[in-house]
């Protein structure tokens, strides 16, 4: 029997749609609601479903962002062949974007144990979330929000990729709001950062659902509920990601920073109270 119900994979695969790419912790809100939902959230088959569904977002960047892909993939392609097309910023970008994932991979295959065992706390959860907030308003604050998507360096993709570790070791801290708020320390204006944060994702993300679908289909997860919860998980995440780079053109980081404060200091009540179980 899955330990996740079809209804309950409609519920999470909306919640990490609409989480995965805002920085607000998706990790942090799959294990909150996991949690008023009864679900165990050190479970292996729950893990590996998180894991899993997170490619139906991924998914949605792809598809949203299909012709930077293709231009970008396009580009290293031919610098593969010719020396030439290797000043091409594309070309740069692409071996960036390789390059800038291979930190989060080695930590996260390194420290596996620990990220499913004890930083999987929803405590962790809880003050990730306030202090992320912390971060990303002061990152705000003191980006000059001068460098557009064709100024980013490789020091950059480097940088901002591995802050995806601090997500990896913090569930709560959000992926998301970690390369945002690098980006915005290296002065790149908000869309900027946003984009270079949805494009580091999808090798980082991809990889981690390909490694755990194992042990989710393996350990109870169920191939219907992973089925829906990836195709909810792509419709909503599709709608988010088109509401946020029209959100942060025009508007601070502010409203993700008070929003993360309430809900780490809800989830420290909860769990002081004995509502949830940590």
């Amino acid at each position: 029997m899955s330990v996740i119900s079809v209804g309950q994979a409609v519920v999470l695969g909306a919640v990490e749609g609409v989480t995965e790419f805002l920085p607000v912790s998706s990790t942090g809100h799959l294990k909150i609601v996991e949690g008023l939902m009864g679900i165990p959230v050190d479970d292996d088959a729950v893990v590996g479903f998180s894991a899993v569904i997170q490619v139906g977002a991924i998914a949605a960047v792809l598809v949203y962002f299909f012709k930077d892909i293709v231009r970008i993939v396009s580009a290293w392609g031919r610098g593969l062949r010719d020396k030439e097309e290797r000043y091409h910023h594309d070309y740069k970008f692409a071996w960036w974007v390789i390059c800038a994932t291979i930190p989060i991979v080695a930590v996260g295959l390194a420290a596996k144990p620990l990220i499913q065992g004890p930083l999987a706390s929803l405590w962790v959860v809880a003050g990730s979330l306030i202090v992320g907030s912390g971060v990303m308003w002061a990152a705000d604050q003191m980006g000059r929000h001068k460098r557009g998507e064709d100024d980013t360096t490789f020091k950059d993709a480097m940088l901002v990729g591995s802050s995806q570790i601090l997500a990896l070791l913090f569930p709560g801290f959000s992926r998301s709001g970690a390369t945002m708020s690098t980006a915005l320390i290296l002065d790149l204006d908000r869309v900027a950062a946003t984009r270079l944060s949805f494009f580091l994702g999808i090798p980082a993300l991809t990889g981690a659902g390909i490694y755990e679908l194992k042990d989710a289909l393996g350990t109870g997860a169920g191939a219907a509920p992973l089925a829906v919860g990836t195709v909810v998980s792509f419709v909503v995440a599709y709608a988010s990601i088109a509401w946020l780079l029209k959100f942060v053109a025009k508007h601070s980081f502010n409203a993700f920073v008070v929003y993360r404060i309430v809900v780490g200091l809800l989830l420290f009540g909860l769990l002081a109270t004995g509502t949830l179980n940590s």
